[in-house]
């Protein structure tokens, strides 16, 4: 049975950092791209970042200088490192896990999707007070 668990949420002043962590278990972890999204009240689930298997990345726009994604396949452990958080940043993040080819040299955004993603966590809250 695929298992994710998301550890590391919590209430951070703005300005401040949080490093989430996305344990795995029970599939191949060096096998499986590892997404992090997040969903605000009221607001559709966000993809955010990518780790792919062999440790490259990809970034919503957006984000990019601020949220660092990365991982320890040794440890069967993703990690999204949120820096300079700001209010809007308030939301359940949760990973999710899935196959992408090695030979994929298509647009990245689509794996941003929530519907491309069978395996996912609970979700761990992080709230950013101003």
């Amino acid at each position: 049975e695929v298992q994710l668990v998301e550890s590391g949420g919590g209430l951070v002043q703005a300005g401040g950092s949080l490093r989430l962590s996305c344990a795995g278990a029970g599939f191949t972890f060096d096998d499986y791209a590892i997404t992090w999204f997040r969903q605000a009240p009221g607001k559709e689930r966000e993809g955010l970042c990518i780790s792919r298997s062999d440790g490259s990345t990809y970034y919503r726009d957006s984000l990019k200088g601020r949220f660092a994604v990365s991982r320890d396949n040794t440890k069967n452990i993703g990690y999204l490192q949120l820096n300079n958080l700001r209010p809007e940043d308030t939301a359940a993040y949760y990973c999710a896990a899935r196959i992408i080819s090695d030979y994929y040299t298509g647009d990245w955004f689509l794996f941003l999707r929530e519907s491309e993603y069978d395996y996912w966590g609970q979700g761990t809250q992080v709230t950013v007070s101003s």
